[in-house]
């Protein structure tokens, strides 16, 4: 069969299988119960006609219902409804013109109807009951039980009842319509609000996967039963598939749908083409059969059954209007009214601000990734030390694809002596991290090879951005570590920094905050002191930067009393788990955060 451009099929569809004709059904709001005004045209067919059985008999593409019954023999009475195999009325609605038939049983193609001899059909004569429009929703019929000829006044009587019975169809769906009309007026307010909201809700993200997430949630179920987003890569592959459900109990059958369809979409799958030409797909009517021919994997067919599937919309996700870098689809259960123009121009809009946010999530994801391997690049790798244990971690803030000035450095002197510094550049941008790239080489420099004093490093470390110059103020702690017989002699000068923690082999923590000095790069340098100390084997000396402790929304003094109760009794943990462990205390950082720790063995 042919489609057209939206993938519609196109040429005759047959009646019963109508989606015009099965909304109008629809919206008369009628089923297999009784209904007063149905039930008393059937008693009046009956009376006038001198019947058995009359019905005012509604047919949808599996079956025919009697919201109006005289005369019906159980179980059918109490059912009011047949299969198809049991039904007259349907070919009343294919051919939409009264059918009458004297003689059920001599008819060639009647007379293997079930009808009659399940409900004992010997005469029928039945008249279309219509919408508005025209089409066939039905029959007013006659029924009897024996042969009989249809008089000309019984026909005419039984057309006009038909006529009347139509008027009351008719009247049905115009007061479903008005009330449909106030509800696509307020969806239609709902919808522009969406759209008036989405830029905003989407933009308050960088994140890809927070950004689909948030997608689906605006569309569902303002605009569908359900959502598919899929994502492609570099090469139009999907890359991922994420779902939403507007039914919480579903949320792991459409997750669960969404991971199959991510590998699972066939050669002919209504997503491939949206991807591949760029051009949206809608279905006003679809079953869980159509996605037997777009897939893969047999266990997306009874997803789509359970998750509903009556009717589906895919547009694409183009970026900076050229390429195609994904595709949304729209989904809606048989219960559900089919896709529309309207949802069409809709999910094209959805489409155009999706893609920004895509977008601009995929690309802030790629600077903070590069961002990331040049900060990681900056620091080293730590030494090899007899009788000491090395630890640093780094972590960049959580919201932010800038690098920072956050850093440490660990090296091993021609003497055998390790020096440890940690420090903070102002600042949280390349500039801030080409400036703390400069302070490590210039401590580095300084101090490779000389044994002088680390207040006096940190002096000449202060001449030294002083006079190149290197435009910064920061923090820093410089340490110089040497093994002796009763473990680490440490000695430190700290400029403006955190002050270093140490950690007792008994599990005690010690704020180590003695002299601490000024900011470094300060227009007239200080005099600059010093500290010294021996750590015990088991003693743990953790040096970090301030991000650790500090956030907008509590005192510092608060952060640094939970830092030292973490630390409390962890002396036995290795250093690497410790520093695991204090960085995911708190796993979303306003700040950078660098971790150095040493231990004595």
């Amino acid at each position: 069969m042919s489609e057209d451009t939206l993938g519609r099929p196109a040429g005759p569809i047959p009646a019963l299988v109508d989606p015009a004709r099965l909304r109008s059904l629809a919206e008369t709001r009628l089923d297999a119960t009784p209904d007063e005004a149905f039930d008393r045209f059937a008693r009046l067919v009956s009376d006038l006609l001198d019947v058995p059985v009359a019905l005012v008999s509604l047919v949808t593409a599996d079956r025919q219902f009697f919201p109006g019954a005289a005369g019906l023999p159980e179980p059918w009475a109490a059912r009011r409804e047949t299969p198809l195999s049991h039904s007259f009325c349907q070919h009343v609605v294919d051919v939409e013109v009264p059918m009458v038939l004297p003689d059920t049983r001599l008819h060639p193609r009647m007379r293997e109807n079930l009808a009659v001899e399940d409900l004992g059909v010997a005469a029928y004569a039945g008249m279309p009951l219509t919408d508005q429009d025209g089409r066939v929703l039905g029959s007013l019929c006659a029924i009897d039980s024996k042969p009989r000829a249809w008089t000309a006044e019984q026909l005419r009587t039984l057309a006009d009842l038909a006529a009347a019975c139509s008027s009351e169809l008719r009247l049905r769906i115009a007061v479903q319509g008005a009330e449909q009309a106030r509800r696509r007026a307020e969806e239609a307010h709902d919808r522009l609000a969406m759209l008036a909201g989405m830029s905003e809700t989407l933009g308050g993200t960088l994140d890809v996967a927070t950004a689909v997430d948030r997608l689906g949630h605006t569309m569902v179920p303002l605009l569908a039963d359900w959502c598919l987003i899929t994502l492609v890569d570099r090469l139009g592959r999907p890359r991922t598939v994420a779902g939403t459900h507007r039914d919480p109990d579903r949320a792991a059958d459409v997750a669960r749908f969404a991971a199959l369809l991510a590998a699972g979409l066939g050669p002919d799958s209504i997503i491939r083409s949206v991807l591949r030409t760029g051009r949206p797909v809608m279905r006003e009517a679809a079953a869980p059969a159509d996605v037997e021919r777009g897939t893969t994997h047999p266990e997306l067919v009874p997803l789509a059954g359970r998750l509903g599937f009556g009717s589906h919309l895919t547009v694409p996700v183009t970026a900076t209007g050229v390429r195609v870098i994904g595709a949304v689809t729209l989904v809606n259960g048989p219960s559900r009214r089919g896709f529309d123009e309207a949802d069409l121009r809709t999910a094209l809009d959805i489409g155009r601000r999706a893609s920004q946010a895509v977008d601009n999530s995929r690309l802030y994801g790629e600077q903070r990734h590069v961002a990331e391997v040049l900060q990681h690049s900056m620091l080293p790798t730590l030494p090899v030390v007899p009788g000491v244990e090395l630890a640093a971690r780094y972590q960049p803030a959580a919201d932010r694809v800038e690098v920072g000035g956050d850093w440490y450095d660990a090296f091993v002197q021609p003497d055998g002596d390790l020096v440890a510094a940690i420090g903070d550049v102002a600042g949280h941008d390349i500039e801030a991290a080409a400036t703390m790239g400069q302070l490590r080489n210039l401590v580095r420099g300084d101090a490779y090879g000389r044994d002088d004093p680390v207040d006096e490093l940190m002096t000449h470390l202060d001449r030294a951005i002083q006079g190149l110059p290197v435009p910064t103020v920061a923090s820093a702690v410089l340490a110089r570590v040497r093994p002796t017989a009763a473990g680490l002699w440490v000695s430190w000068c700290n400029a403006g920094h955190p002050p270093p923690l140490l950690v007792h082999a008994d599990g005690a923590v010690q704020v180590l905050d003695g002299v601490r000095g000024p900011l470094l790069g300060l227009a007239r340098p200080p005099r600059r002191g010093r500290r010294e100390l021996t750590l015990a084997p088991g003693d743990t000396l953790l040096l970090h930067t301030d991000g650790l402790t500090e956030r907008r929304d509590r005192p510092i003094d608060e952060g640094e009393a939970e830092l030292i109760e973490q630390l409390a009794g962890a002396a036995t943990l290795p250093l690497a788990t410790l520093c695991d462990r204090l960085l995911a205390a708190a796993p979303r950082r306003e700040d950078d955060v660098a971790l150095l720790a040493l231990r004595a063995r």
